[in-house]
């Protein structure tokens, strides 16, 4: 039960994270996919603060022996880049682009405004089906 009060506790402030970045708002980051056009790079901020406290945590967290909350580290058994990889990349990266939303954003924003993501969500749904179903 206790990991459950943390992993809901983790969700709800990442989530609140999202909102207050404005990453649930899909126009700012469409503006912000596009250095051409209408460049938003406010969300370069946002980004580098999540990666500057990676950077800072991670070799902490990485000394023990197992995680505070779980029995185990799970860490990505490849390390090399191959086409399936760039493939899966690719189509998140177009779907992040052309919606402007990525999955946890977009499933904040499926309770904020129901109607916009109402081919979002399905779109997530079956696109984490395929990528399931033929990734063995």
């Amino acid at each position: 039960m206790q990991r459950l009060i943390i992993a809901l506790m983790s969700g709800l402030i990442f989530g609140a994270g999202l909102v207050i970045s404005e990453m649930v708002n899909p126009i700012k980051v469409q503006n912000f996919l596009d250095p051409f056009g209408n460049w938003d790079a406010s969300l370069a901020f946002v980004m580098g603060g999540a990666v500057a406290v990676t950077l800072f945590t991670s070799r902490f967290i990485m000394k023990r022996k197992t995680p505070i909350f779980a029995d185990r580290f799970y860490m990505a058994a490849k390390t090399s880049i191959d086409g399936r990889l760039v493939l899966g990349a690719s189509l998140f990266g177009i779907g992040w682009g052309l919606s402007g939303y990525c999955p946890g954003p977009g499933i904040i924003n499926a309770l904020i405004n129901p109607a916009e993501a109402i081919v979002f969500l399905p779109a997530l749904i079956i696109g984490g089906w395929v990528g399931q179903r033929y990734s063995a």
